[in-house]
């Protein structure tokens, strides 16, 4: 079954909690992903950003909303219980407990104000407004937690932002392109000096390679390097003339980056041969400059924090 979002989880949670014994918050996790049955692969399903367990995370919102509403409370670090609230709550049988269900509580309602006035202040700079109003774009979607909001808004500005470099890339020179992938390479650490890789990319080539590059500052090894603008799908004989290039070089690493995309058998053809051809579509090359800073430059800086649990290791034993 999908994994349950954190509106689904309060009820259960709250009945779980519903013997008014003290609960440790890491078995409530566990007896919840019992409860909805979910599989290994479910459970180490991770939040878009990586940092913590998409079902964890869900079950850690749905205990901050229903301590909010004043349902349960904690008195020590990682253990909660029920509140008479809570219990009163129960007692009515509800079929489902959600943020509607909590705005009958006038903490949770000054807690959502609070909230809201901290995300979108009036007074925001403009540099700073378009992740906000994203977020508020997406702040209907009631199975989300904040975090999952947050990292849906960064993905949407983040494939429009690929997306329009990929077209300035596109539109660009012949000239400026190769200028552009010696910038990528150095920034990902190939090349050398910027000196050394503008004088390896750009050179005429010899049977389907553009230029020799570096693989590290030292030269212990060099990559081969093909860099088109493309505007159909490169097919299985490109990849196979710079393959040729590459053993007529008696080279086996090398990259082939295009503006389009590869079709299906180039990319079968590029994984069983003894050369190893790494393979850059147009899509990945904006991925990859935005990465590196490549052509963009960054207009602001968000940070997710979370409460440091050693600072305050032994106050509430």
């Amino acid at each position: 079954m999908p994994i349950p979002d954190y509106q689904t989880l309060m009820l259960p949670l709250l009945r779980l909690a519903g013997d008014s014994q003290e609960h440790r918050f890491r078995d409530a996790i566990e007896r919840l992903a019992s409860e909805f049955s979910l599989t290994d692969e479910e459970r180490g399903t991770m939040l878009p950003s990586g940092t913590a367990p998409l079902f964890d995370n869900r079950v850690g919102w749905a205990r901050t909303y229903l301590k909010q509403a004043a349902l349960i409370e904690s008195q020590k670090r990682g253990f909660f219980h029920i509140t008479p609230r809570g219990l009163e709550l129960l007692s009515r049988n509800p079929l489902r407990i959600d943020n509607s269900t909590l705005e009958q509580y006038p903490e949770y309602l000054a807690f959502k104000l609070r909230r809201n006035e901290e995300r979108f202040p009036s007074n925001i700079p403009q540099s700073k407004s378009t992740l906000n109003q994203s977020l508020q774009s997406t702040e209907t979607s009631s199975d989300s937690t904040p975090e999952e909001l947050f990292s849906q808004a960064y993905q949407r500005l983040r494939s429009n932002l690929e997306a329009e470099l990929l077209e300035q890339v596109k539109a660009a020179s012949p000239a400026f392109f190769e200028r552009l992938v010696i910038d990528l390479l150095v920034a990902m650490g190939y090349g050398g000096s910027r000196q050394d890789a503008g004088r390896a990319i750009g050179r005429s080539g010899d049977g389907g390679i553009d230029g020799i590059i570096k693989e590290d500052k030292l030269g212990l090894d060099v990559i081969y390097v093909q860099a088109k603008r493309w505007e159909g799908t490169v097919g299985r004989p490109e990849i196979q003339k710079f393959a040729g290039a590459l053993q007529g070089q008696r080279a086996n690493k090398g990259v082939f980056i295009t503006t389009s995309e590869f079709s299906k058998e180039a990319e079968e053809y590029a994984g069983v041969i003894s050369s190893k051809i790494i393979l850059i579509t147009g899509a990945l090359l904006s991925k990859l400059m935005v990465d590196h800073n490549v052509g963009v430059s960054p207009i602001s800086r968000f940070e997710l924090k979370r409460i440091d649990s050693d600072y305050f290791e032994g106050e509430n034993v």
